[in-house]
C-alpha cells in the first residue's frame, strides 16, 4: 500500500509567518483528513506535497519517490483540487475536461472520449455536459473539480477545503464520491469543517500555528475523551467568570442560551452534566491546549 511520509517539514514566508513549524505525518491509503482553522497551514502544506511551493527544510516521501525532489514524477501521479480553481466560464464542461486530459497526456482521441464520459457519469456531471461552466452551482462546480482531479488515475488526491459553500445536499453527494475514491489511493481533505472529517476519515491531524498538534484515528481520539467533557447552560453574562474557572473549550448559543463544553477528569461541580465527546469536543480540546501552551510561552 502506498504512503506519504513527511518529516521535519518548515516553511517561513518572507512576512516572518511560519507558515510549517517541524511538521511530521504519515499517511497512509486511504482517506486522510488535515483539520484546523484558516491559517493554520493547511493550504501551504497541500501546495508543498503538490510541488507547487517549496519548503526551507524537511522531507516528503511517496512511497520511494522524493516530492521535494522529483517532481515530474509526484505530478504524473497527483490529482490536486485546490480551495480556489479557475474554469473558462464560456467552455463546457465535456470541452473543459477533454482540454485538461490533453495536458495529463492523453492524447489518444478514443481513449480520451472514453475517458471523460466515465469521469462525467462519475461525478454525475453526464446530464450537464454541455453546459457551460459559469452556469454549474457550487456544488457541480466541486464535482467538476474532482473529475479533473481524477484524469490519468492518480495515486495521490488532495482536495483543499471541498465543501466549504455547499448546501447539505450537494455536500453529502460530494462526501459520497471522496469515500468512493479514497478505497484505493492515498487521498488528503484538509478541511476546517470537523464534519467532514467525522464522516469520511479513518486517520486524522489537527494543524494550527503550522505544528502539528495531534495526528490518529478520530474515532480513538473521541474515545479517549469521552468522560471528560462536560457540559453547562449559563447566562451569557457569566462566561468571562467560567472561562477563568475553568477549561472551557467551546461556547456556543442555543435557543438564544449560552452552551459551554469544559474539559474535566472529574464532574467541575454539581452543576455540570456529563455527555458524550465528539470530534468537535476533541478539535476544541487539542486548539485550546495549545493556545494556552503558547500563552504560557510568550
Amino acid at each position: 500500500m502506498l504512503e506519504l511520509r513527511i518529516e521535519g517539514l518548515s516553511k517561513t514566508y518572507s512576512n516572518g509567518v511560519k507558515a510549517l513549524q517541524d511538521v511530521s505525518l504519515t499517511i497512509p491509503t486511504g482517506m486522510f483528513g488535515l483539520l484546523g482553522p484558516n491559517g493554520a497551514g493547511k493550504s501551504t502544506l497541500m501546495r508543498t506535497i503538490a510541488t507547487l511551493q517549496e519548503a526551507d527544510s524537511g522531507s516528503i516521501a511517496l512511497g520511494d519517490i522524493d516530492v521535494l525532489r522529483e517532481k515530474d514524477k509526484v505530478r504524473r501521479l497527483l490529482g490536486y483540487l485546490p480551495q480556489e480553481f479557475g474554469v473558462y466560464p464560456r467552455i463546457t464542461a465535456e470541452a473543459m475536461l477533454n482540454h485538461f486530459a490533453v495536458l495529463k497526456g492523453i492524447v489518444n482521441a478514443k481513449e480520451r472520449r472514453d475517458t471523460v464520459n466515465a469521469l462525467l457519469q462519475r461525478t454525475n456531471l453526464s446530464d450537464a455536459r454541455k453546459q457551460n461552466l459559469s452556469t454549474f452551482s457550487g456544488g457541480m462546480r466541486q464535482r467538476f473539480g474532482i473529475a479533473q482531479a481524477l484524469l490519468g488515475n492518480p495515486k495521490l488526491i488532495i482536495v483543499d477545503e471541498p465543501t466549504a459553500g455547499l448546501d447539505p445536499e450537494e455536500r453529502v453527494r460530494f462526501h459520497n464520491l471522496l469515500a468512493e475514491i479514497g478505497e484505493n489511493v492515498v487521498v488528503i481533505l484538509s478541511t476546517h469543517i470537523v464534519e467532514d472529517v467525522s464522516d469520511l476519515c479513518s486517520q486524522m491531524a489537527i494543524i494550527a500555528g503550522g505544528r502539528v498538534l495531534m495526528s490518529g484515528d478520530p474515532q480513538a481520539a473521541v474515545r479517549e475523551l469521552n468522560g471528560k467533557v462536560w457540559r453547562r447552560v449559563i447566562g451569557k453574562h457569566e462566561l468571562e467568570d467560567f472561562q477563568r474557572r475553568y477549561t472551557v473549550i467551546s461556547t456556543r448559543l442555543v435557543g438564544g442560551r449560552t452552551v459551554i463544553h469544559t474539559v474535566s477528569d472529574a464532574q467541575p461541580d454539581p452543576t455540570f452534566e456529563p455527555i458524550n465527546a465528539s470530534l468537535e469536543d476533541v478539535y476544541f480540546h487539542y486548539s485550546k491546549r495549545d493556545s494556552q501552551a503558547q500563552a504560557e510561552a510568550a
